[in-house]
């Protein structure tokens, strides 16, 4: 594999600005089909894409399959969207006049997704982006690149079987982030989502702002749960793990402080030890195991550091 070079990105971009123009006149319910067309195919490949994303990034096989069927899942959700793109009618001040409020697509739209989720982020964006009328680049991480690889072949044979190109495109940045820098950068993308850490967010909104683009952050996160004296114990322990273990503990969402009243405090420290120590560690490939690898080798000796620093 090799990084999308900036000649080969400026003919994705005009590409996709000459789809935009004919793309936008498609009714929002022919739009939707598109959609509806590619949950289909993503039923018919969920095992095959779900097995590329767990070997790929590492999570479990139950949450790799999940993670498809979060696609499949939005996917139905924006083809009803097709259908509702409402508007307000309003009663003008002005006799023989009439006032409503219609939406516009926005344009090119750029979608930078982190490793974590390395395929159900771009279909959380581009299905709905599609729907609406927009055309979308796709910026996967350097680090998950063949799921992103996979989805864009899956996609493109519903895109050629209805005759339409430049729809949804996809960029490679396997080397210095460079294209990332140049999807927020370009006047021509209208709007940037970007996923992954805060100091990316904060790169990209300071870039995008500068030229008055518009910006759609997921960024990471510092959640935390708070167990109540009246809590179902072992529920709540469950909970814990899983939020805390979950994708090794790779995600926006994944628990980080934990809040305990005093009275049941000792109980669930030592029901945590237990269920942490129950977890089965290992390939994630084996349906028997719960937690898998960190996605490098930097990850894992940050990790190490953070636990010298605890003891």
């Amino acid at each position: 594999l090799k990084t999308t070079s900036f000649e080969d990105f400026e003919i994705v971009v005009e590409k996709a600005e000459k789809a935009f123009n004919s793309f936008r006149k498609i009714p929002p319910p022919k739009r939707g089909e598109l959609v509806r067309q590619f949950g289909n195919k993503l039923r018919d490949n969920k095992l095959s894409l779900g097995y590329l994303v767990s070997w790929e990034m590492g999570k479990s096989i139950q949450e790799g399959l999940g993670e498809v069927q979060e696609m499949i899942d939005i996917c139905d959700f924006a083809v009803g969207l097709s259908r509702q793109l409402y508007g307000l009618t309003m009663h003008s001040e002005r006799p023989n006049h009439r006032m409503y409020e219609q939406w516009h697509p926005l344009g090119i739209i750029g979608i930078i997704s982190a490793f974590n989720f390395p395929v159900a982020v771009w279909s959380w964006n581009a299905m709905i982006a599609m729907v609406c009328g927009n055309v979308c680049i796709w910026k996967p991480s350097e680090k998950t690149p063949l799921s992103a690889i996979a989805t864009q072949n899956i996609i493109a044979k519903v895109l050629k079987e209805n005759k339409i190109e430049g729809v949804l495109n996809l960029v490679l940045d396997c080397q210095n982030q460079l294209v990332g820098k140049k999807i927020a950068s370009d006047s021509r993308i209208s709007l940037v989502s970007a996923t992954g850490s805060t100091r990316m967010g904060k790169s990209v909104a300071e870039v995008v702002g500068k030229r008055l683009g518009k910006t759609l952050l997921e960024l990471g996160g510092n959640n935390a749960a708070i167990v109540c004296k009246s809590a179902d114990i072992d529920l709540t322990i469950k909970g814990i793990t899983f939020s805390a273990a979950g994708t090794t503990g790779q995600r926006c969402t994944t628990l980080r402080r934990l809040f305990v009243h005093q009275d049941i405090y000792n109980e669930v420290i030592e029901k945590l030890k237990i269920s942490f120590s129950n977890l089965k560690i290992g390939d994630p490939m084996d349906r028997n195991s719960q937690v898998g690898p960190l996605i490098s080798e930097q990850s894992f000796e940050n990790m190490k550091k953070k636990i010298d620093s605890c003891k």
